[in-house]
């Protein structure tokens, strides 16, 4: 399949499905071993990470002070950084001069990406109803509807205040094509929720759009911003799509086979809400009697929708229980080391630095994490 442009083709061209799962090797990168520990492998990139933190924690004083609460609490309360840390990673991996000016930018970029990753999230828990996330109380536990959306939309409005410092057409208009095709994925999702013989294809566009596409953003931004020939900004691009491809399927298996502590919500959430991922698709296809399952389901769905909600919450604990013990786990973990197998090809030809040995190491990071 020829390569797609984010800018020039429309979303439902974008998505590219995974080729068989041929072997993908690399000679030069085959023995590396990376440390598991994902502040040893950002190490390279840490001063930027630190700048990344003050900046997408500076709030201007005119902001409504419970506004501005909140605003520092989810940000403080963010994660591994990955996505900024990719930015850095990438912008990095050529030995080509960056000037203070590009650094800066980079910067901008990587915050901008942070801040749209965190204010999905805060509409994603006012969209599922979501009190907790990984165990904390979401913003939507204390405030209510409207202010948790507006909320969120005031950290839309940030994310693209820091892509227009990047100061670059091309990037700008990266970071709002992104942002398009993360609604696009969304209205998507919403559309497709207890539509259970949905083909297997949609779970590949939706999550593309939910997170490759940032991954995507994160790599070919720095790219372009660092001034790499085309090709390369095409190959960190293609790294940073199957990286996020990636880690979402990871992102779903843990959804069936982890638990209320390690996830900070109930195993099998998203089949509960109606959402089919990669490890349900696989567990479909094992059925001797496929249509039983998803008749089932329909019928148990139908009952919830009356008020009757236990033969629902007892046929997902059944089908999760039953996806776990199976093979579809592993079916899915094999699709994901697929896709990051064809992660590590894209880095073929750059300088082996330690920049690139951080992106090969997060490879490994990312099918082996467990949270």
């Amino acid at each position: 399949m020829s390569k797609l442009s984010p800018m020039s083709q429309p979303f439902a061209l974008e998505y590219r499905p995974p080729q068989p799962a041929t072997p993908v090797v690399d000679a030069a990168v085959g023995g590396y071993t990376p440390p598991l520990d994902i502040n040893q492998l950002l190490a390279p990139v840490r001063t930027g990470l630190q700048q990344v933190e003050t900046k997408i924690k500076t709030v201007d004083e005119s902001v409504f002070a419970p506004l501005a609460s909140a605003f520092l609490e989810l940000i403080g309360s963010g994660g591994k950084r990955l996505r900024p840390a990719l930015a850095l990673l990438a912008a990095a991996i050529d030995p080509a001069t960056i000037d203070a000016q590009t650094s800066a930018r980079v910067v901008a970029l990587a915050a901008a990406v942070e801040m749209l990753h965190t204010s999905t999230l805060v509409h994603d828990d006012v969209i599922d109803g979501a009190l907790l996330r990984r165990g904390a109380p979401t913003l939507n536990a204390t405030w209510n509807r409207g202010s948790t959306i507006l909320a969120g939309n005031f950290m839309f409005g940030t994310a693209a205040h820091f892509s227009a410092e990047t100061h670059n057409p091309r990037v700008i208009r990266l970071f709002a094509d992104t942002l398009r095709i993360i609604v696009d994925g969304e209205l998507r999702q919403l559309a497709a929720r207890h539509q259970f013989d949905q083909a297997k294809e949609s779970y590949y566009e939706r999550i593309y759009a939910k997170t490759a596409s940032l991954f995507c953003a994160a790599t070919e931004g720095a790219a372009i911003l660092a001034g790499l020939p085309e090709a390369a900004i095409q190959q960190l691009r293609d790294y940073g799509y199957h990286l996020g491809m990636a880690f979402q399927i990871v992102d779903d298996i843990l959804d069936f086979t982890g638990d209320e502590r390690t996830l900070g919500k109930p195993a099998g959430s998203d089949l509960r809400q109606g959402t089919l991922t990669l490890p349900f698709f696989y567990h479909l296809q094992q059925q001797r009697e496929p249509a039983r399952l998803l008749q089932q389901l329909e019928e148990a769905q139908a009952q919830l929708d009356d008020g009757e909600p236990a033969a629902w919450q007892t046929l997902v604990d059944e089908t999760v229980a039953q996806a776990r013990n199976g093979d579809a786990i592993v079916a899915a973990q094999r699709e994901a080391e697929h896709f990051l197998a064809h992660a590590r090809a894209q880095l073929h030809g750059f300088p082996d630095n330690v920049y690139k040995q951080a992106m090969l190491g997060l490879c490994d990071f990312v099918v082996q994490r467990t949270y």
